[in-house]
């Protein structure tokens, strides 16, 4: 098939009338681009599936937008981010990339990398984290794993859009350095290392400006810094002002408006009020982007079966072993030993619902798993389904039967966790609560066995009021199609859990930093807890947590030691190696997440307490040693100066943090940074003396003087000296402005306008 290079294109482009051109900038349909048959520019598909193919039937009506072919259901982002492995998510892309080619789909939108702000948000089991680093990484290896076959992908959803309340109309207020180092870098990442085919702009308002007519966002961020250079697609009916949207760089609005808003373009470039350069701009990435697709077709097939058993793997990684006092894994299982309860158990939750909702063909439940693999057991469902009408009374029925078969098993599985009605694209959690009635089956089941597991199907953290009582806490979180396969293989030790959480479970609501402000308003969102989000809040705050960031148990244990450094010293243009020996003390084989924090020791700027710069995971035999290594650079180190509109690195030192969690912290090394880069200095009457003292562009002129004026401070008796120590002194003079040299330190008038001119003339103000 011929190939369309971009001169070609540009030809194209050239033959085309601007009504033609104004058609292409909206869907033909609600999947799918126009087409052009007379240039013969044909149409592609789209399909919403982070985690699964939802591509809308073919015999289905236009309007029957929920009507999906049959597809596998793989571990949700919730669950499978736990697994912080980028092969894992390379391997789910390639799987991706195979389903769509044989579906004639040309691009899958996704993946969500908005951050988790709060635990409420309705979205967060589509969601990668509550760290911006470990979403980029993840995000840009899926990215990579799709496009591998020819396939798009849409990272989603830029930027800001951290809840369902009032999305499509709510303005998130935020500043630009919470911007830059929370809420930017996965996407930036993701651009950077993997060129995603398209960007899906967001709903909401963004300071004011809707994030799909912000030529700041789409322009200037995005393709002038990033380099970006795929084209920008709109959510699903998220424009507002389309010609406004041309403008700021919104190349593709979907679905179709049915001409309205191409007809509102065209006239715009007809009156003068938008440049026809605008609109040939997004035509060009609009049929790059179709034409990379259809030149490059291929074949697609794939064996449903070999991707429900890559589903199984994939959660078989991903499930996170909160707490285990010794009871698992289960061994020596015989009749009476195991009791099943909770309807989970039959009917497991295991995706999320709104757009990325899969039909799927084969679920396999614990109750099945365990059935197929001959493990004898016991099983009541134990609490009623989600929207049932049974009674009080029907209620407490279930919970006693279930009291009764736990009592008589050595060992009790509770399978529990949130309702589909719960959480779902469209609206927000009003508490992070599981429903009362499996808290009270916990807590009755605790009673009567010291040996309660409880194993979670939830799309984000909730309170565990239980959590001391039981002997074991399994997190699934939703985790697809094989999740009862996965689990049964976990909880057996036939699999060794080697999961972490890619997000911190507070112990209350009103622990979590957005908690104020979070949906707060119909109008604005103000994200006041700038960049302490999630771990962050938690460590700067030294606050308690049920399960901290980065946790997750194993059935075996590992050494850390030996930390080395390349250097102990870098600076701006140069990196640094970092080394650790991870030994498997115990008597499984085992994978072990090693987490990499760094902690700002300068003093600089206000900052969090450790920020995640590096994570590995490795596969390390019982009695053997695996060297791992992370690689560092300046942004390693950096967070975002404002003043110089950049990442900024202060001279110091640093320390460099290995360990199992964000909390448990096991090697730390110091490494001295060195920059070149100077902060902008404001000479005015009002500066800090310690400022210009800190500033080697004007050190040297102030110290002489300075010297001076202290010498004349500290002329006083010995009473006066008693008065003021050493330390006290050194406060004051950091804090002092340049006016009190005359004030207070007699400095001549004559003296201090000359002494002001060369510090200013030094800055170059």
């Amino acid at each position: 098939m011929a190939q369309h290079s971009d001169a070609a294109i540009k030809s194209l482009i050239k033959k085309m009338t601007l009504k033609e051109k104004c058609s292409l900038l909206s869907g033909g349909g609600f999947w799918h681009t126009k087409k052009i048959e007379r240039l013969g520019i044909p149409a592609i598909m789209v399909s919403d599936g982070p985690h699964g193919l939802r591509k809308q039937s073919p015999e289905s009506k236009e309007e029957d937008i929920n009507e999906s072919i049959t597809a596998v259901c793989f571990p949700t982002a919730c669950a499978l981010s736990c697994s912080f492995d980028k092969d894992l998510y390379y391997k789910l892309g390639q799987t991706l990339g195979d389903e769509c080619q044989a579906n004639d789909v040309s691009t899958l939108l996704g993946p969500a990398v908005n951050i988790k702000r709060s635990p409420l948000c309705g979205r967060n089991f589509e969601y990668i984290s509550e760290d911006p680093y470990l979403a980029g990484k993840l995000a840009a290896s899926y990215i990579k794993g799709v496009q591998s076959k020819n396939v798009g992908t849409s990272i989603k959803h830029f930027a800001l859009n951290n809840q369902e309340y009032r999305r499509l109309t709510n303005s998130s207020d935020c500043d630009e350095r919470t911007m830059r180092e929370i809420y930017f870098p996965a996407f930036e990442i993701a651009v950077k290392e993997a060129q995603p085919k398209t960007v899906m702009h967001s709903y909401n308002i963004i300071n004011g400006t809707y994030a799909g007519e912000s030529e700041w966002l789409l322009t200037q961020v995005l393709r002038k810094e990033w380099g970006f250079l795929g084209l920008v697609m709109s959510d699903w009916g998220a424009v507002s002002n389309r010609v406004a949207g041309v403008k700021a760089g919104g190349d593709l609005e979907m679905p179709t408006t049915y001409g309205h808003n191409d007809k509102l373009v065209e006239a715009a470039v007809k009156k003068g009020q938008l440049k026809e350069s605008y609109v040939d701009q997004s035509v060009f990435r609009i049929l790059r982007w179709v034409f990379d697709f259809t030149d490059n077709r291929q074949k697609g097939n794939f064996d449903i079966q070999e991707h429900h058993d890559i589903a199984r793997q994939l959660e078989e990684e991903s499930i996170v072993l909160l707490k285990n006092n010794g009871v698992l894994p289960l061994e020596n299982i015989s009749k009476n030993t195991l009791a099943l309860i909770g309807l989970f158990a039959k009917k497991p939750r295991f995706q999320g619902g709104g757009s990325s909702h899969i039909k799927t063909k084969t679920v396999v439940s614990a109750l099945e798993s365990f059935t197929k693999e001959g493990i004898p057991f016991t099983y009541a469902q134990g609490y009623a389904e989600d929207g049932s009408k049974e009674s009080e009374a029907q209620k407490e029925a279930l919970i006693q039967e279930a009291v009764r078969l736990a009592k008589k098993a050595k060992v009790a599985l509770v399978f529990a966790g949130l309702p589909d009605s719960f959480e779902s694209e469209g609206y927000d959690r009003k508490h992070m609560d599981m429903p009362e009635e499996q808290n009270q089956l916990i807590e009755r089941i605790c009673a009567v066995n010291k040996n309660t597991v409880v194993i979670l199907h939830n799309g984000s953290p909730v309170t565990m009021p239980w959590k001391d009582k039981v002997a074991a806490i399994v997190e699934c979180y939703l985790g697809g199609e094989a999740v009862g396969e996965a689990v049964t293989n976990i909880l057996t030790g036939k699999a060794n859990p080697c999961a972490k959480l890619s997000e911190s479970f507070p112990c209350k609501l009103e622990d979590n930093p957005s908690y104020p402000y979070f949906a707060c308003d119909k109008n604005n969102t103000p994200y006041r807890e700038g960049i302490f989000v999630g771990y962050r809040w938690y460590d700067m705050r030294k606050m308690d947590v049920l399960f901290p960031f980065g946790h997750g148990l194993s059935y075996t244990h590992f050494e850390y030691s030996d930390c080395r450094l390349s250097k102990d010293s870098m600076s701006d243009k140069e990196t640094i190696t970092v080394s650790v020996t991870v030994k498997n003390t115990g008597n499984r084989d085992g994978k072990e997440i090693v987490q990499l924090y760094i902690a700002d020791k300068t003093k600089a700027s206000l900052r969090p307490v450790k920020e995640l710069k590096g994570f590995e995971k490795v596969f390390v035999p019982k009695g053997q040693s695996k060297v791992v290594t992370f690689k560092l650079d300046k942004r390693s180190f950096a967070w975002y100066n404002t003043d110089i509109q950049d990442w900024y690195a202060a001279s110091g030192e640093y320390e460099i943090q290995i360990g199992s969690s964000s909390r448990d912290i096991r090697l730390t090394k110091t490494v001295t940074y060195k920059t070149k880069t100077l902060l902008p200095l404001c000479i005015n009457q009002d500066t800090a003396i310690g400022d210009v003292m800190k500033d080697p562009r004007t050190a040297k002129i102030i110290i002489q003087t300075y010297k001076k004026a202290k010498s004349a401070l500290s002329s006083g008796g010995e009473s006066s000296q008693e008065a003021i120590s050493a330390e006290m002194q050194l406060q004051m003079d950091d804090s002092n402005p340049l006016r009190n040299l005359c004030t207070w330190y007699k400095i001549s008038e004559a003296d201090y306008k000359k002494l002001m001119t060369e510090l200013k003339k030094a800055v170059k103000q």
